[in-house]
């Protein structure tokens, strides 16, 4: 376990847990420590260096095992980077000689030469026949052996590992942030905050944990425990039952619950009818998840339980036996009947409702009257609403000056996008305008005092965290909608995946696009070279893990936008498989290297959503020829089985043109805020010294050289810049 936690903090945190133990003379073993670090493109901070330095030897190997199995695993670099064509990037062939010669080969092979003359007379081949097509053809060794070391240059990737706090200072410190956190975690964050959880239970808990997916994760915690519930409405119940199932405590999912011991049935009836008791109105709240209660009640028999009567009624609302209209039934009716006010009326006593409905009502409102009525109520009760909530409908407005063209793009909390014709007519400029002045001057009331605030220029298109379900656990992940530059003239991408069960291929493919969004040309197992660059080589199979890359000079890219893509062709989907990470590189040319070096990995994610196709980020270049990573997180349905990139072209193109044409609330909208209310904010990026005194500073990676009571951002919680 403990190894675990520290690993935990290490990848949320970038910080080092300081160990304890006897002191020694361990500065030899901290700088070797140090230098397998750099070999990965991590280093530790001078005063981890110097606090590792005053330990024995063997405190600072044991932490250094530790920490490098961490940050390898952060990067990538857990598993064997393998790739069909051995000499990639360098003497790949074209894709139809290459064809040409395992059909030669396979019509050698005595086992297969019948059967590939019948396919050759009938005048198709299936790739997938020919024993030499899909599979690696050396080792790993083999690949290593054919190529040079890489050369160490400027811009490679240096990731500072700085010193925290002894370990348990540093779990708990973790786990009251992802408790606490005003934004949905992704999955990722919330199994992640279980493990907390659990060695946590018995420690400080944070004042109010306002999000209700972690709060199910905490009570699973707390109910194993025996420590008291933290339940005030009927759907935290509901989602503490789908927690002890393991299903879906976000609600969108069904969940088969499973059988649940007396002791746990006799808890969550109890925490029901307390509930209900205290405020018999929420029965309301059973309606919204009427079939789940109902799947509910079928486990925890509340019939049995006559000393719990209030629970008895909600399973009675939710089969109908009993009526408790829902507020967002009450809400229809009045505006099925065109009472715009006395909607808005009933909405004042929920202002996250209101403020998640000002769209509508200010699109229903017949007269001026009505509409100054919407706006004056949301005026009214800004200050009630989470800080979470104000930030999204500020950026929805952003998007609202001009009437819907064409299509809409939707995307789900997992990730699962989709495109819809767009009708709605714009938001007058009066009303917009007054509900964007009303919204700025609160959120900015709500920003923390700042006297001096750094901000590295790299970080102000970086789009605010309104959700975790925006983005994806790993290194160098940003939020979707964000702008990130990139500089290098190589870009290479990766994905690796290792199946659990059946035979899997995935194909990683990348589409380039010119300005209109219409196809330039692809790269991928159908085209495996053109002149951006090339692919590594399909790979059709990964029961020992497999990796693809494509290789892009970015000065020889026809077009304006690059989207790599991963599509599933045939076996287990991105949550079925034993792992899967996508992520890029960057280097210049003269570097060489491996097809895989740590050290120049910029970002790498996990691939875990739903659909068949993932586009987790796209590339951009600008009016002055510079590229910058758009970040997407997106996943399509796809087919079930053979997706592949010529197939959906249309699709990306058109949810690219959606996110990139989208404005996002950002950093630099912050910044703004905090210097409207006299905050020095400096945009800093390292090359002068830095202030003496304290200061926030705001940045894509954390900066040495700063005191040591300042205020450091980064990505890693960057969470903590939205307001409650």
């Amino acid at each position: 376990m403990r190894d675990t936690l520290e690993q935990l903090v290490v990848r949320h945190t970038h910080r080092i847990p300081a160990p304890t133990g006897a002191a020694g003379s361990g500065e030899v073993t901290a700088r070797q420590f140090d230098a397998a670090l750099m070999s990965v493109g991590f280093k530790l901070s001078a005063a981890a260096l110097g606090h590792l330095s005053a330990q024995s030897e063997d405190v600072v190997a044991d932490t250094a095992v530790r920490t490098l199995a961490a940050v390898r695993e952060l990067v990538g670099d857990h598993v064997e980077h393998n790739v069909y064509f051995v000499d990639f990037p360098a003497n790949v062939p074209d894709t139809v000689e290459f064809w040409m010669r395992c059909v030669d080969e396979a019509l050698t092979d005595d086992s297969t030469r019948t059967g590939t003359l019948k396919q050759l007379i009938s005048g198709v081949v299936d790739l997938l026949t020919l024993p030499s097509y899909g599979r690696y053809r050396h080792t790993y060794a083999e690949v290593l052996a054919r190529h040079d070391e890489l050369i160490p240059a400027a811009g490679d990737r240096l990731t500072v590992l700085d010193l925290g706090a002894p370990l348990e200072d540093e779990v708990t410190a973790l786990y009251l942030a992802l408790a606490g956190s005003s934004t949905p975690l992704g999955e990722d964050g919330l199994r992640d905050l279980e493990v907390l959880a659990g060695h946590c239970v018995t420690g400080p808990q944070p004042e109010v944990i306002p999000v209700r997916e972690n709060r199910a994760v905490v009570n699973r915690a707390r109910l194993r425990a025996g420590a008291d519930l933290l339940l005030d409405t009927v759907t935290d119940v509901l989602r503490l039952a789908c927690a002890l199932s393991d299903g879906d405590v976000t609600l969108q999912e069904p969940t088969r619950f499973r059988g649940l011991s007396r002791p746990v049935r006799r808890a969550l009836l109890a925490g029901l009818d307390a509930v209900v008791a205290a405020s018999p109105a929420k029965l309301a709240d059973v309606s919204a998840h009427r079939e789940a209660f109902k799947r509910l009640g079928e486990r925890l028999h509340p019939h049995e339980y006559p000393q719990w009567p209030h629970a008895v009624d909600v399973f009675a609302v939710a089969r109908g036996e009993r009526r408790a209209p829902s507020f967002e039934g009450r809400v229809e009716e009045l505006l099925a009947a065109g009472d715009v006010t006395g909607a808005v009326r009933l909405l004042r006593s929920a202002p996250g409702k209101l403020f998640r409905a000002l769209d509508r009502l200010l699109r229903t409102a017949r007269t001026q009257e009505e509409r100054d009525t919407v706006v004056a109520a949301a005026e009214e009760v800004a200050g009630e609403a989470s800080g979470r909530v104000l930030l999204s409908v500020r950026e929805h407005l952003y998007n609202r000056a001009e009437a819907g063209e064409g299509r809409r793009v939707f995307v789900s909390r997992r990730g699962r996008a989709w495109v819809t014709d767009d009708t709605r007519p714009p938001l007058l400029p009066p009303e917009r305008e007054r509900l964007s002045r009303a919204l700025d001057q609160e959120i900015g009331r709500r920003l923390p005092a700042v006297d001096r605030l750094l901000v590295d220029p790299d970080v102000l298109d970086v789009a605010l965290p309104l959700s975790g379900k925006a983005t994806a656990s790993g290194l160098g992940v940003l939020p979707r909608g964000s702008l990130s530059p990139v500089d290098g003239e190589l870009l290479r991408f990766f994905v690796y995946w290792k199946e659990s069960g059946g035979p899997t291929d995935y194909d990683l493919s990348a589409l380039l696009l010119d300005a209109d969004y219409e196809t330039v040309t692809w790269l991928s197992w159908t085209a495996l070279s053109d002149v951006e660059g090339e692919h590594s080589g399909d790979i059709t199979e990964a029961p020992d893990g497999a990796s693809e890359f494509i290789n892009l000079r970015l000065g020889a890219v026809r077009g304006t936008f690059v989207v790599p893509q991963v599509d599933i062709y045939s076996g287990e989907g991105f949550e079925e498989v034993e792992e899967s990470f996508f992520g890029f590189m960057l280097r210049e040319s003269e570097q060489a290297g491996r097809p895989f070096e740590p050290r120049t990995v910029r970002m790498k994610s996990e691939l875990r959503g739903p659909g068949r196709v993932a586009l987790p980020l796209a590339f951009l270049r600008d009016a002055d020829g510079r590229w910058h990573a758009k970040w997407l997180h997106l996943y399509l349905k796809g087919h079930p089985a053979a997706n592949r990139v010529e197939g959906n072209r249309v699709s990306v193109a058109t949810l690219l043109r959606g996110i990139v044409e989208r404005e996002y609330l950002t950093v630099g909208y912050l910044a703004g805020l905090l210097a409207g209310r006299g905050t020095t904010v400096t945009e800093w990026d390292g090359t002068v010294a830095a202030p003496d005194g304290p200061v926030t500073y705001v940045g894509l990676q954390r900066p040495e050289g700063l005191h040591p009571d300042s205020r450091i951002v980064t990505p890693e919680n960057l969470r903590d810049l939205i307001p409650e």
